[in-house]
C-alpha cells in the first residue's frame, strides 16, 4: 500500500512540474511540447522583430525628412517610439514568459517590467486620443487647426503622455495600488517563485468565482 502511494505521489510530481525544483513556493510550470515550442517561439519572434522593425522605419522617415516635421507626425511619432519599446523591451520577456510558463528574470525586473508595459500602453492610448483630436481640428475646424495645434501645443500634448502614463505604470506596481486592500489575498494565494502576474483587484474577484 505505501508502495503504491509513494509510486502516485511521484507520478504527480512527474505531470506537476515547478519552476524552480528546489525552492519552497515555486509556482508550477506546464511543459509545451518541442514540436509546439519551436512553432511558438519562431512565431512570437516574427511579431517582435515586425513590430520593431515597422516602428523604426516610421520613426527614421519622420526624422530623416524634414518635409515630415509638422504637429501631427509629432504625435506619430511619440506612438511610433511607444510601440517601439513595446516591441523591443515589453514582448521578448513576455515571449518568454509565454512559453516557459516561467518566469526566470528575477522580482525586480519583473516589477519594472510591469512598469514599462503599463507605462507604454497607456502612452500608445493617450498618444491616440491626442492624435484623434489634432484630426478633428484638421477635419471639422480647418480655419482653427493651426492657431490651436500649434508645436508647442503638441509639446505639451507628448509630455502629459509620457508624464501621466510614467505615473501611472511605475506608481501602480512599485506602490503596490493594484494590491491595495488585498495583500493578503495576492501573499497567501498567487505570490510564487518563477511568476509575474500583472494582479489586480478586478483580477482576484474573478479568480475566487
Amino acid at each position: 500500500m505505501d508502495c503504491e502511494m509513494n509510486s502516485s505521489h511521484a507520478h504527480a510530481v512527474e505531470i506537476s512540474p515547478l519552476c524552480y525544483d528546489f525552492i519552497n513556493g515555486s509556482c508550477p510550470k506546464f511543459v509545451y511540447p518541442l514540436l509546439l515550442k519551436v512553432p511558438l517561439y519562431l512565431f512570437f519572434s516574427s511579431v517582435v522583430i515586425l513590430t520593431v522593425l515597422g516602428n523604426l522605419f516610421v520613426i527614421l522617415t519622420i526624422v530623416h525628412f524634414k518635409q515630415l516635421h509638422m504637429p501631427t507626425n509629432y504625435l506619430v511619432l511619440s506612438l511610433a517610439v511607444t510601440d517601439l519599446l513595446l516591441g523591443g523591451f515589453v514582448m521578448p520577456p513576455s515571449m518568454l514568459r509565454s512559453v516557459e510558463t516561467c518566469w526566470y528574470l528575477g522580482p525586480l525586473f519583473c516589477k519594472i517590467h510591469s512598469s514599462v508595459d503599463i507605462t507604454l500602453s497607456t502612452a500608445s492610448i493617450i498618444n491616440l486620443c491626442f492624435i484623434s483630436i489634432d484630426r478633428y481640428y484638421a477635419v471639422c475646424q480647418p480655419l482653427l487647426y493651426h492657431s490651436k495645434i500649434t508645436p508647442l501645443v503638441t509639446v505639451i500634448m507628448i509630455s502629459i503622455c509620457w508624464t501621466v502614463s510614467a505615473i501611472v505604470g511605475f506608481g501602480i506596481i512599485f506602490l503596490e495600488l493594484n494590491i491595495l486592500g488585498i495583500e493578503k489575498f495576492y501573499y497567501e494565494n498567487v505570490e510564487c517563485e518563477g511568476g509575474c502576474v500583472l494582479f489586480s483587484f478586478h483580477c482576484s474577484f474573478h479568480c475566487s468565482q
